[in-house]
């Protein structure tokens, strides 16, 4: 595209590496697109005289010169973030496919991620000059997979030993030939008549059929063809090129998107790229022909952009907002003028943030009304903050020309902003201190924000040595600007930094970023997961005197003390003598004084209670702090214990003394109950508890069994619930009746199937609710990927803790011992 609208002088190669969006080093050594890059070109080439350019159906908007900003996006499944943030601040998208694999797993979620944004799709077959491509085979699984019907507007044109040598334009009705081996601007046009003269019988009548069907297809979404249809005497050949390009426009501009163009060809032999490039301009939109983008303000009303500025979205959230909104709103009601002075010059959209090594921080925009203009001040509605637009950028992938301004529907990039993230709303406003923010009117306003998918991968980031764990904090928190879907979390327990991401591919981009662009001397391991133990058997009371000096001074204190697990759902009843915590991880505490009433005066007026120095509510205080610092390690594996219950028995009698303190009483009541977990040991092991995690997954329906086969067996989880999957379902269009859909044949086929159910319609998603130990979960991804062809999802929560089966425990110790021994 970049070398056809003049923009470059060489073809770029993914496999070279030589390819202009894909600049960073870890995209040219891995021949991937990692990070989405912005680049603007002109279509046709500004330098061409109208009706020029070889590839155009001579229809009147790709005949104009018309500015086309280009988003290179990945197509991994780990970068769907990256996919996400540039779909929100699209217009329209061409979706490619590989004309050997068809519509791939990742294909069908960036599609349901578009349906959600409304985005209008063209699709472009690429890849037709390899061994086994199959068009017609990948088109009806656009239908079947996708949920939609494919307007067949490009057909492939194979010479009889199999080689690619051009395309049949269906919408104009002739043929384009490529020179071959050349750098695709040398085009040969043949007309329908033309080809049967020079024997290409076979595809003059195959574009005739591709023409019957895409009128047919037309006319079933749109009015208008049917119109068309009828004044060309029911000849579908007689219909312009032009009608029939209007008709494809306006059914790809509907919402939901029901009909979508599809083009041939194979980038890699220069074949068919310019009728994509008319395509591009033909049939999606441009800024104003999108819908109205929505925005919230304060108080939680909802509308459109244009409605807020035109000023009637203001009523509305009058009638809702809070007093000072409500104020505001009447006294713009009431004084035109005013409201012209708090009407924002400028509303933009910051969806994506990146880290340059010589630029600093780069911030992408997508502007959405007015303009911004150098030097103005930007108020962050979401941070409530102000910054200054110092300088201005038109970025070109890994170049940059300073400009003076960024107009509405363009996408731009401000350096140097110092708060900005991923999804916050700039405002540029007039008739205010920029200290003190805008008018309350539009202090909330903001776009749409960019939903993040949650992580699913783990792995834990460690300091070489303490003096780095600084800049590590400080190189974390760049790259979760930079991309707020990797998440950064600390373990309580073991100390360690949890790094958590989409994938593996993911977060060793993200290692790769942290010592080689960032430099943080750190390394990235495994994650250790926070076992738990619990007793299995009541210890019997068992006492403990603590008599030691404590801060020079001679103290004294005992106690009774008896463990037992703690059965969940008990419901116990505390009265004066008996007194109840509850602590962390199911673990209670029951200080029992059956000679002394809760205000600390003895049952038995012989007997002494408590003195005035050590009040009843110091000594619970004191045996619930020892109690929880005996549970900090277990008897037998040296894990926090859980589901424990512990009855400590005080008789100031015989457990007091002239000098005892609540630190003594605290110490007395830890060792009484380490005492009477390792007796309780003595009767039956405790036994070992991992985190559970509540997982909830989406797959195929193919792979559903062999899914929950796995999740049952294997990982040995329990199934909570099956059903169909909601997203999937309420995202799905009408379904499409693959035996209907026109695809031209494949001589040379060869690789997949068609994969639909017996309806030929798309294949419905089901969704797996389970219970599975968090150890089991680590690196599931990648196995989940594999048995489902790369189509389940998951995403999972901490549910709770339970009890390991004997095998089990076994199994993860001698892991363990064999990880330190």
């Amino acid at each position: 595209m970049l070398y056809y609208s003049g923009y470059t002088r060489r073809i770029g190669d993914v496999d070279e590496g030589s390819t202009v969006t894909d600049f960073l080093p870890a995209e040219r050594a891995r021949g991937i697109t990692i990070q989405s890059a912005a680049i603007s070109f002109s279509w046709p080439p500004a330098t061409t005289t109208p009706n020029a350019t070889p590839g155009s159906a001579s229809s009147p908007r790709s005949a104009t010169p018309h500015n086309i900003n280009l988003i290179d996006t990945p197509g991994h499944a780990d970068f769907t973030f990256e996919v996400l943030r540039s779909l929100r601040v699209l217009d329209g998208a061409v979706c490619i496919l590989d004309g050997v694999a068809g519509v791939e797993a990742q294909t069908e979620k960036v599609w349901a991620q578009a349906s959600a944004y409304g985005i209008p799709r063209i699709v472009f077959v690429n890849k037709l000059d390899r061994d086994g491509a199959a068009f017609g085979r990948t088109v009806k699984e656009i239908g079947a997979r996708l949920g939609a019907w494919p307007a067949v507007c490009g057909v492939p044109w194979w010479s009889a030993e199999g080689l690619l040598k051009g395309v049949g334009d269906v919408v104009g009705s002739r043929a384009l030939r490529y020179a071959e081996g050349g750098d695709g601007k040398q085009i040969e046009i043949n007309s329908l008549q033309q080809l049967e003269e020079h024997g290409d019988v076979g595809l003059a009548a195959e574009v005739r059929t591709a023409r019957i069907a895409l009128v047919e297809l037309l006319s079933e979404h749109d009015d208008e063809m049917v119109e068309k249809y009828l004044e060309a005497d029911e000849d579908h050949l007689a219909i312009s090129a032009s009608d029939i390009t209007a008709s494809l426009r306006k059914c790809a501009l509907q919402h939901p998107q029901v009909v979508v163009p599809v083009f041939a060809g194979a980038s890699f032999r220069n074949v068919g790229v310019q009728p994509l490039l008319d395509a591009v301009v033909d049939l999606l939109p441009s800024p104003e022909e999108r819908s109205d983008p929505e925005v919230s303000l304060t108080g939680g009303v909802k509308g459109g952009l244009a409605t807020f500025l035109s000023g009637k979205l203001v009523q509305t959230a009058a009638a809702v907002a809070p007093d000072r909104l409500r104020a505001a709103s009447k006294a713009v009601s009431k004084d035109k003028a005013t409201y012209a002075l708090q009407n924002p010059e400028a509303c933009a959209l910051a969806f994506k943030v990146v880290v340059d090594p010589k630029r600093g921080v780069l911030v992408y925009i997508r502007v959405y009304s007015g303009a911004v203009n150098r030097n103005a001040p930007l108020w962050n509605t979401n941070l409530q903050t102000t910054e200054r637009a110092q300088r201005l950028l038109k970025m070109y992938a890994n170049d940059a020309v300073d400009i003076d301004s960024i107009p509405a529907g363009q996408i731009g990039v401000i350096p140097g902003l110092k708060f900005a993230r991923t999804g916050d709303t700039l405002i540029s406003y007039t008739g205010a201190n920029p200290k003190n923010g805008p008018p309350a009117l539009i202090n909330g306003l903001q776009l749409r924000p960019i939903d993040v998918p949650p992580p699913v991968f783990f792995v834990s980031v460690e300091p070489n040595s303490l003096a780095e764990e600084k800049h590590i904090r400080e190189s974390l928190n760049l790259l979760l600007r930079e991309d707020p879907s990797l998440h950064v979390s600390v373990d309580e327990e073991s100390g360690q930094t949890h790094l958590a991401g989409m994938g593996e591919l993911h977060l060793d981009i993200a290692r790769d970023r942290l010592v080689s662009d960032l430099k943080a001397k750190a390394r990235i391991g495994s994650i250790e997961i926070g076992y738990r133990e619990a007793v299995t058997a009541a210890s019997g009371e068992v006492t403990e005197i603590f008599d030691r000096e404590v801060s020079g001074r001679s103290s004294k204190a005992a106690c009774y003390a008896a463990v037992e697990p703690a059965s969940e759902g008990a419901v116990l009843a505390a009265d004066e003598h008996t007194h109840i915590f509850g602590l962390a991880d199911n673990n209670r505490v029951i200080v029992s004084t059956p000679t002394l009433y809760s205000d600390g005066s003895s049952t038995d007026p012989e007997k002494p209670g408590l003195p005035e120095s050590l009040p009843m509510s110091t000594v619970l205080q004191a045996f619930q702090n020892g109690a929880s610092a005996s549970f900090a390690r277990g008897p037998t594996h040296g894990y926090q214990v859980h589901s424990t219950q512990v009855t400590i028995t005080f008789d100031p009698a015989q457990h007091l003394s002239p000098n005892s303190s609540p630190a003594a009483l605290s110490s007395a009541a830890r060792l009484a109950v380490q005492k009477a977990l390792k007796a309780s040991t003595q009767a039956s092991e405790t036994v070992m508890m991992e985190p559970v995690m509540l997982v909830t997954i989406s797959v195929d329906e193919d792979s559903l069994g062999s899914v929950v086969h796995d999740i049952s067996s294997a990982r040995g989880g329990s199934v909570v619930s099956l059903g169909a999957d909601d997203a999937a379902a309420s995202s799905e269009q009408s379904a499409v009746d693959v035996s209907r859909i026109y695809a031209p044949p494949d001589p040379f086929a060869g690789g997949h199937a068609v994969a639909s159910n017996s309806s030929g319609s798309a294949a419905s998603m089901k969704q797996i609710v389970a219970r599975v130990p968090l150890k089991e979960m680590v690196g599931y991804l990648k196995h989940l990927r594999s048995l489902t062809g790369g189509r389940g999802t998951f995403t999972m929560v901490v549910d709770r803790f339970e009890k390991m089966g004997a095998q089990r425990q076994k199994a993860v110790v001698n892991e363990m011992r064999g990880d330190y021994g």
